[in-house]
């Protein structure tokens, strides 16, 4: 078994739906997850944009959410603590909760989604980093997997 994270929106490495990012609706875009390992009580997800012009830009944190989902569900709000006990950490526009790509026009960028299986939560408060959740889900996961999708403006 090897941990997958997928959306039935577009295929590994094809363009994001317009509605998930900036120039849409925004929305947080629905998410798979699939041959969760066994042990998984938690996972954290972090979506960065490498190639942006002033460095690595953090489009979303999430965190402790309960080891039994099947993945995430379309437009999540950006409350810091959601219902099911999920945290969401801040982006690189310093708000909580999902933003979804708006490049500077020019060649297309990556956007990578990397879900970690953690063995036990990372009971943190809400708002912390993406740095923050990576540095913490690398210490508790038991497997990790990315799933990346491009989006440019002309």
């Amino acid at each position: 078994m090897t941990l997958r994270v997928r959306s039935a929106q577009w295929k590994h490495g094809e363009t994001i739906p317009k509605k998930y990012t900036g120039d849409g609706t925004n929305l947080s875009p629905p998410l798979h997850f699939e041959e969760v390992p066994a042990g998984t009580r938690s996972f954290a997800l972090v979506c960065d944009d490498p190639d942006a012009p002033v460095g690595t830009w953090v489009h979303w944190a999430i965190y402790d959410i309960p080891g039994v989902a099947k993945g995430l569900p379309e437009g999540i709000s950006a409350a810091p603590s959601l219902p099911d006990g999920s945290h969401q950490g801040r982006n690189s526009w310093n708000k909580i909760g999902y933003g979804g790509p708006s490049p500077p026009p020019g060649k297309p960028h990556r956007y990578f989604f990397r879900l970690y299986a953690l063995r036990e939560p990372l009971n943190a408060a809400p708002g912390l980093s993406a740095k923050e959740v990576e540095a913490a889900a690398r210490i508790k996961a038991i497997e990790m997997a990315e799933f990346m999708g491009t989006y440019g403006r002309s």
